[in-house]
Order: C-alpha cells, then sequence, then structure tokens
C-alpha cells in the first residue's frame, strides 16, 4: 500500500511538473507570434515608424540571443528551479510593464526585460524535466509531450493577438502573461522540486558581454542605418564598434579554457554548415514574419483580426509538420530532407514577393503555407546535424549554439528586411512594392542556401538513428528546435 501510494504521488509530482514547465514555454512561444499580430496597432497608437517597429522585435530576440546559453549554465550551477521561477517573474513583471508603458522606450524596455526572462525561463524548463525523468524512454515521452503542448502557444499567437489586440488594444496581448505567470509561481514555489549540476561549467563573464555588445551595436547599425542615414558618423561608428566588440569576442573565446562558445567547434564542416544555414532560416523565417501582419493590414486593408487569421498557415504549417522532420531526416539524411526544406521556404517567400494589393487570399494563404512547411522541415534536421557533428558528451552545448545562432538570425533578419523596406520607401516606392523587395531577398538568400548545404551538408547515415534518439533525450537539442517556430 505505501509503495502503491509512493508512486501515485511521484505520478502526480511530475504531472505537476510537465505541466508547469509546459506552461512557462508556452508563455515564452506564444509571446513570439502573439506581438507580430498588434504591431499595427503598436504603430497607430504609439506614432512610431518601421524603426520603432524593428526594435519592439528585436530588443526581446537579441537578450534571448545572447543570453540563452548562459542561461543554460546559470541553471544548472545555481538551481534549475531557482532559475525558472526567476525567469518567470522577471518576464511576468516584464510584461505587465509591456501592458503598462506610456511610450515606446518604455515599451522596448520592457521587451528587453522579456528576453532576459526568456532566456532564464527557457532552458530551465526542461533541464527540470529531463532531470526528473533520469529512464531514456520516460524523458523521451515527457519531452515529447512538452514539445507539443507548449508548441500550441506557436500556433494561438497570431489568433488571440489579432482578438485581443482588435478587442483591447494592443497593451492585452502582453496582460495575458499574468495570470499564466502567477499561476506558475504559485504552484512551482510548492511543488517543483529543486536540482543542479555541481560541475556545470564557469561562466564566461566577458564572452557574454562582449557578445551582447557586439551584435547589439551591429544591430542599431542596421535598425537606424535607414532612418539616420547609412554614411551618418553614428551609423559607421557602430558599425566599427561592432567589428572591434566581435573581434575581441573570439579573442577572448580562444584563449578561454571554458568558453561560451568553443570555437573549435568550427572546425568540423558539418557543424559549420548546419549553423550557418541554421542563421538564414531564422533571418528569413522571423525577418519575413515581422512583416505578414503589416501586409495583410497596410497592403490589403484587412483588420487586425482578420490578418490574425489570414497570417495562419505558417504556423499551422509548421505545428503540423515539424514532429515529422526528424524521422524524415533520419531515415533519408539530414543533407536531403534540410536542402529539399530550404527549396520550399525559398520558393514560397519568392512567391510571396510577387503578391499584391490586388492578390486574392486564395493565392496567398497556399505562399504562406509552403513557406512554413519549408522552414518546420530545416529546424531539428540542422539541429540534429549540430550535435552529430560533436561527441555524445557535448550534444547539449552543440543544440544551445545551435538555438543562439538562429536567434542572432532573427535578428539581423529583423533588422536587415526592414533596412530593405526603408530603403525603397526613401526611393519613392511605396511600401507594398517595399515587402515585395524584402520578401524575394529573403527568398533568395534561402535558395542560395539550399544549394550551398545541398553541396556541403554530408549524409549521415550510420548514426542518423542515434542522433535522433539522442534530440529527443536531449533537453537542449529539444528547446532549439520548438523555439524556432518563433
Amino acid at each position: 500500500m505505501a509503495a502503491s501510494l509512493a508512486t501515485a504521488d511521484s505520478r502526480s509530482n511530475r504531472a505537476v511538473l510537465l505541466t508547469v514547465t509546459c506552461l512557462g514555454q508556452f508563455m515564452v512561444l506564444l509571446d513570439n507570434t502573439i506581438v507580430g499580430a498588434a504591431l499595427p496597432d503598436m504603430q497607430h497608437r504609439l506614432h512610431t515608424q518601421l524603426t520603432g517597429l524593428q526594435w519592439i522585435v528585436d530588443a526581446y530576440v537579441l537578450l534571448v540571443a545572447m543570453l540563452l546559453l548562459s542561461g543554460g549554465i546559470f541553471a544548472d550551477r545555481f538551481g534549475r528551479k531557482r532559475m525558472y521561477l526567476t525567469g518567470v517573474a522577471v518576464f511576468t513583471a516584464a510584461s505587465l510593464m509591456c501592458a503598462l508603458a506610456p511610450s515606446l522606450g518604455w515599451l522596448i524596455a520592457g521587451r528587453v526585460l522579456q528576453g532576459i526572462g526568456a532566456a532564464s525561463l527557457s532552458p530551465a524548463s526542461l533541464a527540470l524535466l529531463a532531470a526528473a525523468h533520469p529512464v531514456p524512454q520516460e524523458r523521451m515521452k515527457a519531452i515529447g509531450l512538452w514539445a507539443g503542448l507548449s508548441g500550441i502557444g506557436l500556433a494561438a499567437g497570431p489568433v488571440g493577438g489579432g482578438v485581443l489586440t482588435e478587442a483591447f488594444g494592443w497593451p492585452a496581448i502582453f496582460l495575458v502573461n499574468l495570470p499564466i505567470g502567477l499561476v506558475l509561481l504559485l504552484v512551482g514555489l510548492r511543488h517543483l522540486g529543486e536540482s543542479r549540476n555541481p560541475s556545470a561549467p564557469a561562466i564566461d563573464v566577458p564572452g557574454t558581454v562582449l557578445s551582447v555588445l557586439g551584435v547589439g551595436v551591429l544591430t542599431y547599425g542596421l535598425i537606424e542605418g535607414g532612418a539616420r542615414g547609412w554614411t551618418s558618423p553614428v551609423i559607421l561608428g557602430s558599425f566599427a564598434a561592432a567589428v572591434i566588440f566581435l573581434a575581441a569576442f573570439i579573442a577572448v573565446e580562444a584563449r578561454r579554457t571554458a568558453p561560451m562558445l568553443p570555437l573549435r567547434l568550427f572546425g568540423q564542416r558539418l557543424f559549420t554548415v548546419s549553423n550557418t544555414a541554421m542563421v538564414v532560416v531564422g533571418f528569413a523565417l522571423m525577418g519575413s514574419s515581422f512583416f505578414f501582419s503589416q501586409f495583410f493590414v497596410y497592403v490589403q486593408g484587412s483588420s487586425i483580426l482578420r490578418a490574425g487569421l489570414q497570417t495562419l498557415p505558417v504556423s499551422l504549417a509548421m505545428v503540423i509538420v515539424s514532429p515529422y522532420a526528424g524521422r524524415l531526416a533520419a531515415r533519408y539524411g539530414f543533407r536531403i530532407v534540410v536542402t529539399t526544406g530550404l527549396a520550399l521556404a525559398g520558393l514560397g517567400l519568392l512567391a510571396l514577393g510577387t503578391v499584391h494589393a490586388d492578390t486574392g487570399y486564395a493565392n496567398v494563404w497556399w505562399r504562406l503555407a509552403l513557406a512554413g512547411t519549408g522552414f518546420a522541415l530545416t529546424l531539428s534536421p540542422l539541429t540534429g546535424a549540430a550535435i552529430q557533428a560533436v561527441s555524445p558528451q557535448e550534444g547539449g552545448l552543440a543544440s544551445g549554439i545551435s538555438s543562439t545562432t538562429r536567434q542572432i538570425g532573427a535578428v539581423l533578419g529583423v533588422a536587415v528586411l526592414g533596412a530593405i523596406v526603408r530603403t525603397r520607401q526613401s526611393g519613392g516606392a511605396s511600401f507594398g512594392a517595399g515587402l515585395n523587395s524584402a520578401f524575394v531577398a529573403a527568398g533568395a538568400l534561402t535558395l542560395a542556401i539550399a544549394v550551398f548545404t545541398g553541396l556541403w551538408l554530408a549524409k549521415s547515415e550510420a548514426a542518423k538513428g542515434s542522433v535522433m534518439t539522442q534530440r529527443a533525450t536531449d533537453p537542449d537539442a529539444v528547446t532549439a528546435s520548438n523555439e524556432a517556430s518563433a
């Protein structure tokens, strides 16, 4: 009887743990897609231009990109429960700050804090789940549920964002995080157990600071260049500072015994090619998604609610196709699946580059779905390829780097494609024509990287089954593939 009660209690605790970690990741993924639906309303109510919208998105993505690896190390060293609840608290408080923001500057500051909270919350949530399921098969099932349930946030974002924004205005998309965050804090404090890794590596403070500064000033130059002029002293100075900071980052990482980014991993061709492709995937996916709702609202005259529904084919295609991508890669090899996915995504974006104000939705939705399907086919196989390139002990590090490179690509995608639109507009083109140029640029780059990976991404037939199993049992690998739909 006592044994039965203990087993039932253990199952109950694990169910609570699964629910708490899923809700935390759901909140992070929801935020990735719900903001896009509200951008037109933000532009109207905050009286900002395209540059301001770019900062609203990139302020969040930049901090997630640069702190994601450090967040996992913090969780291992200082306690996964502690870092998870800290991340939830910061993310929830930042959401309230965003909702109450009286100006664009305050909203961007809130988004920065949201990014810090997400970078702590996300890796800790899955680390908690993995630590509670030491048996590989049980861990695979738990992570599969975590991935599926939290991934609902991707599909819910455009529709939920459209409904909330249409009814209450853009602040409502941030207020929705408050009840979720409060429930997670109350339940998590009571029911989550603490765990840590005493042998976790030291925190690379210089590398983290230099990476944030380097990518940050580069992003500043790309976003502000269209407004201030590409040859203005401030913009040229930001690009020069970015080169200095990033060069210093590489020099520091090359000398540290436990760097956040071991440069030796890039000596493996498979690792280098897969991460290069992941940068482009993040660039094209996030950069183009930034403009989807704006296209429907500003070019085709849709309401915000209708625009949210109209963008749904992208996220639905990714949610439906993503679970099969790893299986296809295990059966046919990374190169075939990744190259096919990149080609489909590139063709979808090129097709979006030909739509205009009079294009009927029946001739638009399939282009969105094609792009979403293509990106879904690339994300988890690219993470699997990165893991395959390194030793089993470094699988978590490799998948974390893969997620970081995708996030860096996302930051640059919003900045560069936004710069293309602004440059076209400054030359007298309409906003719609600028969007067409941005979609074509993203599509052409994606097709180019498809050719690159087709030529250089080696097949991995011998270990493909074990790699997919490792992905399923590796917390960071699942985090990378799940967050990629952002």
